[in-house]
């Protein structure tokens, strides 16, 4: 955004030019990106650091450089709801008639005084600085008195003031500090069946930087060569899972820019392979991936397909997906086939497969660490709008199966409308099928419920809150 003309100059006070500080220059595009474009961060970030540090001269970005701006970035998303609520104590106006822009520079620096280390002088100096280039000095003037009253208290002495009282109103106090949507502190405090502990723990993991998790896909990649690289520790669970430590580059990995392992979460790696090893009866020759795009899963299926000589389906309906689903199962070891088609109306004969799996498309309640401005996204009426399709999947994968073989039935939300109650009324519908108790296949995961579906959570497990049902169909 190009510079306001330059105001008259007062006697004795010479004008001066603005400071262009690259990294927040760089944060104020992003957010902006996000907001105006309906972007995802992790989306618009890469190619932007990307730019950055091709540049030359003093704009060109080091690693530091980086770090801070993709702090600067999720923070700022992952707190909007309670520094919104902060700036709104600050202003003279509702919050709905402050510029959007003059927003993002406020909440830039909110994040700077409250959520960083960041010494108050030097957060609020670099806001203005910040705001007198892409705002103009007017506006700056008013970043600058905005900021000047956050800096007065930190976070807990905000939190007491604009939150209401837990005993009084506790979701929206729960809303407030830990900047979820009231509906989903409530969606998800009703998937998780307990006191205010585990919800207080769940939605401050929700804020928590995600580790970036690799998988070491199966006779093309081993764990052992991951762990060779710098900042390199173990998975959790999953056998072929190694956890990047902060800074790790999953683009500096070899075997990842050659295909041969992934950026998969741990959740995600699990779901594949819970159906991979589910006991079966009869032959193990033909498996479906039925909702495959963006091929993470199928990638790991085809993988451990191949082990056995068996052959996978990669079905996805968008053909830009069913694109992504074939570059990452390029190179595969064992036959597969990958094709653009609608799930729920399905281009295979029934019957055809021992093992289906159709992770639903969903609200993506799960992955709110990796994807922080879909919480301000989503709606309640969203679910209505999923609702059709995830039945419709899943009934047509238990249709796809033969009697004998298992469905897995998966979603990035622990919503109890997208998951159980997905699986309960379709299974009302088709009485030849049974439950299978899922958690023995996820040896060592602790903390799976009570069974015989299992549902992930980032502040339990690490990982996105991936819910499983296994389902095999009897006649």
């Amino acid at each position: 955004m190009s510079e306001q003309p330059r105001r008259p100059r007062k006697p004795g006070k010479p004008y001066r030019r603005p400071q262009k500080d690259p990294v927040r220059i760089l944060a104020f595009e992003a957010l902006r990106a996000v907001d105006e474009r309906d972007a995802y961060a992790n989306l618009v970030l890469p190619p932007l650091l990307r730019k950055a540090r091709e540049k030359e001269g003093p704009e060109k970005f080091d690693a530091r450089d980086a770090a801070l701006a993709t702090e600067l970035v999720y923070g700022t998303l992952r707190r909007q709801g309670t520094y919104d609520a902060i700036i709104a104590d600050c202003v003279d106006r509702p919050l709905r008639e402050v510029d959007p822009p003059v927003l993002d520079v406020l909440s830039l620096g909110v994040h700077q005084l409250l959520g960083t280390r960041i010494p108050s002088h030097a957060a609020v100096s670099a806001s203005v600085e910040l705001a007198r280039v892409v705002l103009g000095d007017g506006r700056a003037k008013f970043v600058n008195a905005v900021l000047r009253k956050v800096a007065r208290d930190d976070l807990d002495g905000w939190l007491e003031r604009v939150a209401p009282p837990y005993d009084e109103d506790p979701e929206d106090h729960l809303a407030v500090a830990h900047s979820h949507p009231r509906w989903v502190v409530s969606a998800l405090w009703d998937s998780l069946g307990g006191g205010r502990t585990g919800i207080e723990e769940l939605l401050a993991a929700d804020n928590e930087r995600p580790e970036v998790t690799l998988v070491a896909r199966p006779g093309r990649a081993t764990p052992d060569e991951l762990l060779g690289e710098d900042a390199a520790v173990p998975g959790r669970w999953s056998p072929y899972a190694v956890r990047l430590s902060e800074g790790g580059e999953p683009g500096a990995v070899e075997a990842v820019r050659e295909g041969r392992a992934g950026v998969q979460d741990e959740g995600s790696q699990l779901v594949a392979l819970a159906l991979a090893n589910a006991p079966l009866d009869g032959p193990d020759r033909r498996w479906l991936d039925g909702c495959a795009g963006p091929g993470g899963k199928a990638a790991l299926l085809g993988a451990l397909a191949a082990e056995r000589g068996a052959f996978l389906l990669a079905s996805e309906k968008q053909p830009h997906r069913a694109g992504l689903v074939a570059r990452a199962l390029d190179g595969n070891p064992g036959p597969y086939q990958v094709i653009a088609a609608d799930g729920t109306r399905p281009a295979w004969r029934p019957g055809s497969f021992d093992r289906v799996l159709v992770d639903v498309p969903c609200t993506g309640l799960g992955a709110l660490r990796r994807r922080p401005e879909a919480r301000w996204r989503r709606r309640p009426e969203d679910l209505d709008g999923f609702a059709p399709l995830q039945r419709g999947l899943l009934r047509s994968a238990l249709e796809a199966v033969r009697v004998g073989g298992v469905v897995a039935y998966a979603t990035c939300s622990p919503h109890l409308a997208e998951t159980r109650a997905v699986v309960a009324d379709v299974l009302k519908q088709h009485p030849g099928t049974e439950l299978l108790d899922a958690r023995p296949l996820l040896p060592g995961v602790p903390d799976l419920g009570e069974g015989p579906d299992v549902q992930l959570w980032p502040h339990l497990h690490g990982t996105d809150a991936m819910y499983l049902a296994l389902v095999r169909r009897t006649s």
